[in-house]
């Protein structure tokens, strides 16, 4: 079983909590994350234009009445833009979401609805801030007219900010609704915008913005022509501490928004790696690196679809032949071999179907195939077949085996062992032989299975026979004692010579000492 050290984050962040959590607890914690935002993004707003109006445009001192005036105004506008942004965006983006409230999955309108939330709550922070900007240009008309063009000025390039900074936390705080939407589909396209835009919008913020902001400055200082030098200078070295700082903030940013999903992906393909094809990642961005995310999932339901497939088919005709039918691909055909055979065929299972319910007849069988699989499998063998309530298991082949006499001897002696302690009400007769047989594929390149084919198989079949009136149940032929190790050999005594129906040969039998 596959273990990580270290628990990743489904959604990048523990601040967005697991993708388990209850729909109502999920609501809670997105509308608190986004009031934050809200309140967040205009605060920084906010100290961006009283920043900028004080210390950065090269323009004439505030006059004390719009000191006083910008002192009112800006709390009185930061809580009603909060305020206004709390029951138009925030509510609104949780009306879109209702159909996660409601325990359902979304139409496509929705899903892209959903997806674009981030983009609504940022043009809501675009209109309160392009109100703003009108606000703050009115009152220093009317206060002191010769700075309306710097007010302006730090106004929108605030708004630029608020909405910028609005439109990450807005696509992170929304993450597991995206994860919702997304879930068991593939968008056709990103839905919003794509890592173009996004990479746009971070370069903007971090460094369009603050050096626009440059230009403006040395513009202002060229046209009026009475900015003192110690100004102008004072204006450039902070604003260029702006650049610096916000440049540094957005590239955190950009790398959290690009390596997080990058990162559940790299994850999770550690994890199939070690053979965990369960997983399942969150897909929460609607960009390029969604539709990788969603690629991966689809990529392991195939893998996990492969290996059942691969495990059901190993089950019906054992995974040695599996190996050798992915090697062989179609191919049809055999090649001779010298292998072991041993077959196992119950007895009075005809009289037992007629004495018995269906199901007590059924559970016989598992117990009895149970104990053969098993121990054939332990002694390296292959089941090659089940008739009815016998078995056929094959040593040497499809994969060699150098002492296979050996394994089969054993494998007949331990499944007679746990056969008469776990399987006494289905007594079994037991036939093992050796030599060689033609190993291969048989059938039509349509269908086709994997069989031994020679007079080793028809030996052990007929062996059986004589097993099922032999006092214990376990005759082979001499061959094979003497094609097994010493130690081997050793627990065999060898009897009487028989000539088994349909052969022309006497065939020398052997029997367990004890």
């Amino acid at each position: 079983m596959y273990t990580h050290p270290v628990k990743p984050l489904p959604y990048g962040s523990g601040l967005l909590g697991p993708p388990d959590q209850n729909l109502v607890a999920l609501r809670r914690r997105v509308q608190r994350l986004l009031t934050a935002a809200l309140i967040a993004t205009n605060v920084i707003g906010a100290l961006v234009v009283v920043g900028l109006a004080a210390l950065l445009m090269p323009a004439p001192g505030m006059s004390g009445d719009l000191v006083r005036v910008t002192a009112i105004a800006v709390p009185v506008y930061v809580v009603s833009a909060v305020v206004a942004g709390t029951l138009w965006g925030t509510g609104g983006a949780l009306r879109t979401l209702r159909w996660a409230a409601e325990g359902r999955r979304p139409t496509d309108a929705e899903r892209t609805a959903s997806l674009r939330v981030p983009l609504r709550l940022t043009m809501v922070q675009a209109v309160l801030w392009g109100l703003a900007t009108l606000v703050f240009g009115g009152l220093a008309a009317l206060v002191q007219p010769a700075v309306v063009l710097t007010e302006l000025l730090v106004v929108a390039f605030a708004a630029v900010v608020v909405c910028a900074i609005a439109y990450l936390f807005g696509e992170f705080a929304l993450r597991p609704y995206a994860a919702l939407a997304l879930a068991g589909t593939t968008p056709p396209r990103p839905v919003t915008g794509g890592v173009n835009l996004r990479m746009l919008l971070f370069w903007c913020l971090g460094t369009g913005v603050p050096v626009a902001g440059l230009v403006v400055t040395a513009v202002l200082a060229w046209v009026r022509g009475d900015v003192s030098t110690t100004k102008l200078a004072v204006s450039v070295i902070a604003l260029g501490l702006v650049v610096l700082c916000f440049g540094l903030l957005v590239t955190v940013f950009t790398a959290r928004a690009v390596v997080n999903p990058i990162t559940s992906v790299q994850n999770a393909l550690a994890r199939v790696r070690a053979g965990d094809f369960t997983v399942e990642i969150p897909v929460y961005d609607g960009t390029e690196l969604g539709l990788l995310q969603a690629g991966f999932n689809g990529m392991a339901a195939g893998l996990a679809e492969r290996e059942r497939l691969r495990d059901l088919f190993g089950r019906h005709v054992g995974h040695e032949v599996a190996v050798e039918a992915m090697r062989t691909a179609t191919e049809l055909g055999g090649t001779v071999r010298t292998v072991s055979v041993l077959f196992v065929d119950l007895v009075g299972s005809t009289a037992l179907a007629a004495s018995r319910p269906p199901e007590e007849v059924v559970d016989l069988l598992n117990r009895f195939f149970t104990v053969v699989v098993d121990e054939v499998g332990r002694h390296h063998g292959l089941v090659n077949k089940f008739v009815g309530d016998a078995a056929l298991a094959v040593f040497g082949a499809p994969a060699p085996l150098g002492d296979h006499a050996t394994c089969a001897l054993a494998a007949g002696r331990a499944i007679a062992r746990r056969l008469a302690a776990e399987v006494s009400d289905g007594p079994a007769g037991i036939g093992v032989a050796t030599g060689d047989a033609v190993a291969g594929n048989v059938g039509d390149p349509r269908r086709f299975e994997y069989t031994v084919i020679g007079d080793p198989v028809n030996e052990a079949a007929r062996l059986t026979e004589l097993a099922k009136n032999a006092p214990a149940r376990l005759p082979a032929s001499w061959t094979a004692v003497e094609s097994a190790t010493e130690t081997e050999a050793a627990q065999w005594v060898a009897n009487d010579q028989v000539t088994l129906r349909g052969r022309s040969r006497p065939t020398t039998l052997a029997s367990p000492k004890s």
